[in-house]
């Protein structure tokens, strides 16, 4: 335990140099070191195994150079996003132009205003960003699952509050997330890692992956409407805020609504993956569980032969 604290401490020591450090620059001049930390984690290998499986499942139609090419991207993105979070709150507050270069769709918060709604992302690009800027509108809270080191947990925590937004532990359940939505606030949620058995198998880039139904079900008990935004870097280092209409009403009664539900806004970010590859966080083994039916068909052989 006290290995385990002092390794804790080592890293928040370290984390803390490397923001203090990006601090030092301006936002724009960080993007470039930022881009570089992304080409040494490729380098050394971080996850880099876990992040080609995927794509070559997902875009068995791209050749191994184009992928590559998606891939070494990807890493400069993620190094550029870990920049950015040491100035959460200075970039969400900053006016549109000139970290946000523009923001569409605007109209579908602003009609949500005083009432509570589900903001609904993936893993794409800085998307804590979107929550933030939603954060400058109307009051928001961010559901999080908090970091195996709590001193980390705690620097992060320190930018979210700068940013004028509101933490709700995912360890605790979901009564918070209710009783924020009754009180007209908006929660801000992402929902694209894999959930192993208690989640529901929707179809997501040609393949079904266990996905969390937590959105779609809180949607359904309370009424509140799902707003999907999400950021997209420019190539002058700004970003782009798109936010798209609240997803189609689903009729509670129906069987399986919070599966319809759940598969809507799934499709709705494959779109956007597609369009960006490079933005999507490939190094999380997303399609990890297996549905029911696959993992039956490929241990039938092996049970086959220990009976033979």
């Amino acid at each position: 335990m006290d290995r385990l604290s002092a390794a804790h401490a080592i890293e928040t020591l370290l984390v803390r140099a490397l923001l203090a450090g990006v601090r030092s620059w301006s936002w724009e001049r960080a993007l470039g070191p930022g881009a570089r930390l992304g080409d040494l984690a490729w380098a050394l290998g971080l996850r880099r195994r876990v992040a080609e499986e995927n794509l070559a499942r997902a875009f068995p139609d791209r050749g191994d150079a184009e992928r590559a090419e998606i891939l070494r991207a990807h890493y400069r993105e993620l190094g550029r996003v870990v920049a950015e979070y040491a100035r959460l709150g200075e970039l969400a507050r900053a006016p549109v132009g000139r970290v946000v270069a523009a923001v569409r769709g605007r109209e579908h918060l602003e009609r949500a205003r005083g009432r509570g709604a589900i903001l609904l992302s993936g893993h794409f690009g800085n998307f804590e960003l979107v929550g933030a800027h939603c954060a400058q509108i109307h009051p928001t809270d961010f559901v999080v699952r908090p970091l195996g080191n709590p001193g980390v947990e705690a620097l992060l925590a320190r930018e979210r509050a700068a940013a004028g937004v509101g933490v709700i532990s995912a360890d605790i359940g979901v009564r918070a997330i209710y009783e924020a939505l009754r009180a007209g606030r908006w929660v801000a949620m992402v929902a694209d890692q894999d959930a192993r058995r208690a989640g529901a198998f929707v179809p997501f880039l040609g393949r079904p992956a266990s996905t969390a139904t937590g959105p779609a079900r809180i949607a359904l008990a309370t009424g509140a409407p799902i707003i999907m935004g999400f950021v997209t870097r420019c190539a002058d280092g700004r970003m782009d805020l798109d936010v798209e209409p609240p997803l189609a009403p689903v009729d509670p009664r129906a069987p399986e609504a919070a599966v319809t539900l759940t598969a809507l806004h799934t499709a709705r970010l494959e779109a956007w993956v597609r369009r960006r590859p490079e933005l999507w966080f490939w190094l999380h083994r997303r399609w990890k569980t297996r549905p029911p039916a696959i993992a039956a068909d490929e241990t039938a052989p092996l049970a086959a032969e220990s009976r033979s």
